[in-house]
C-alpha cells in the first residue's frame, strides 16, 4: 500500500463536492478506504438511539468521511500537491509548489 500524503492534523482544502473550497483540519485518516475526516465539512445528521453513553439519543450532527482525493494540502494559505524526498537518510513531505520541506 502507498504512503498516504496527507496526514492527521493537516489543514487541507476541499477542491471537489458540496463543500468546494472550504478549508478545515484533518480529524482521522482511513487508510484501507482512501478517506479522511476533517473538521466541520461534510457535516451530515445522523439519527442516534438512546444508550448508556447518551441517553438523550436524538439528531446528531457529525463529519461524514470524503475522498482523499477530494483534499488537497494547504502550505503558507495555498493549496499545493505534495510529494516525498530524502533529506539526508530521512524521508520527508514537501510542498510541490515552493519546495518547502512540510515534516
Amino acid at each position: 500500500m502507498a504512503t498516504m500524503k496527507i496526514k492527521k492534523g493537516d489543514l487541507v482544502k476541499i477542491i471537489a463536492g458540496k463543500d468546494k473550497d472550504k478549508e478545515g483540519k484533518v480529524i482521522a485518516v482511513n487508510r484501507k478506504q482512501n478517506t479522511v475526516l476533517v473538521e466541520g465539512v461534510n457535516m451530515v445528521t445522523k439519527h442516534v438511539k438512546p444508550s448508556m453513553a447518551n441517553q438523550q439519543g436524538g439528531i446528531v450532527h457529525q463529519e461524514a468521511p470524503l475522498h482523499i482525493s477530494n483534499v488537497m494540502y494547504v502550505h503558507k494559505g495555498k493549496a499545493t500537491r505534495i510529494g516525498f524526498k530524502m533529506d539526508g537518510d530521512k524521508k520527508v513531505r514537501f510542498a510541490k509548489s515552493t519546495g518547502d520541506i512540510i515534516d
